[in-house]
């Protein structure tokens, strides 16, 4: 009989003294042997207050990044160093100084779905979560560029009543593959179901739903609301999570194209390389890392 992959990840975390933090949108088994699971705000925070000597990181790259980056002292490893974002990939540091020389005396905020040299050159950062608290920091008057995503930047410009947000062109491959269709077949099928997306989806998508929140504040909504049945608009590795604490509710995907093939490249089998070998290391330059840092604490500060 082979040795269980989940037993082995455990022996190996005592044995490394190591802490495993898990986006919500990894794989059910990789949720289930993570120390904690959560949205990027949420493992932000636990990152920056772990005292273990081994962050092991399931996410994707930027989010390892950053807690390299708020957490130095820490060794942080990636089971699967190839999972990138693809949003992430659409913002230049290029393009964002020549954007910022347009518009000097705008404010720059940065969703973490970003590299770290972005987030360099931003005033502040911002999760789904808190991103209409971080864009209300700003006083009214004041322009914004908001990078990368388009989705989320209008969204929380929406909801604040402001005109003066310039969006760049950057969005989630995943989120906008659910398209209002798919909320209105799911709706048909399911008359009594409250819809509840992520704010990353498209206009036409936030339109239709209940509620527009983050993957927390979808959990949220799931478990506290009224409503026993629920289309869920986001990563489809969110439905393990919200099965897992709200049994109860009857949860449906909005689409099952919302696979994330970059959140499935960690599996077991390479937590256990990862932490058997001490392989995949995340480091981050520390010039880059000092101005990155600056972003995430003051997002930190203004959502402690």
């Amino acid at each position: 009989m082979g040795v269980d992959l989940t037993d082995r990840v455990r022996e190996l975390k005592e044995k490394r003294k190591a802490v495993i933090l898990a986006h919500n949108y990894q794989r059910g088994e990789v949720q289930d042997v993570a120390d904690f699971a959560g949205d990027s705000l949420e493992l932000a925070r636990k990152a920056r207050e772990t005292d273990a000597q081994v962050i092991l990181f399931c996410g994707v790259h930027f989010m390892a990044e950053m807690a390299a980056i708020i957490n130095p002292q820490r060794t942080v490893l990636m089971p699967d160093p190839n999972a990138g974002c693809p949003m992430a990939d659409m913002v230049t540091v290029r393009g964002l100084r020549e954007l910022k020389a347009k518009h000097p005396d705008a404010a720059v905020i940065c969703y973490v779905n970003s590299s770290a040299a972005t987030k360099a050159q931003s005033d502040v950062c911002c999760t789904s979560a808190n991103a209409v608290r971080i864009m209300a920091s700003f006083e009214p008057g004041r322009e914004i560029i908001f990078v990368p995503d388009k989705s989320l930047g209008a969204w929380a410009a929406e909801k604040l009543g402001r005109d003066n947000v310039i969006l760049w062109e950057g969005f989630c491959p995943t989120h906008h593959r659910i398209l209002a269709r798919d909320i209105r077949e799911r709706k048909a099928e399911h008359p009594n179901a409250k819809v509840a997306v992520h704010p990353e989806c498209t206009e036409e998508v936030r339109a239709l739903a209940d509620e527009v929140a983050s993957t927390s504040g979808i959990l949220r909504f799931a478990c506290e609301n009224t409503a026993s049945e629920v289309i869920m608009g986001t990563e489809i590795g969110m439905l393990h999570r919200i099965r897992k604490e709200c049994p109860d509710v009857a949860l449906y995907a909005a689409s099952q194209l919302a696979d994330c093939p970059n959140m499935k490249l960690n599996t077991l089998e390479k937590m256990v390389w990862s932490l058997e070998d001490m392989e995949h290391e995340v480091s981050v330059d520390p010039a880059v890392a000092e101005g990155a840092k600056r972003a995430i604490e003051r997002m930190l500060e203004i959502t402690p």
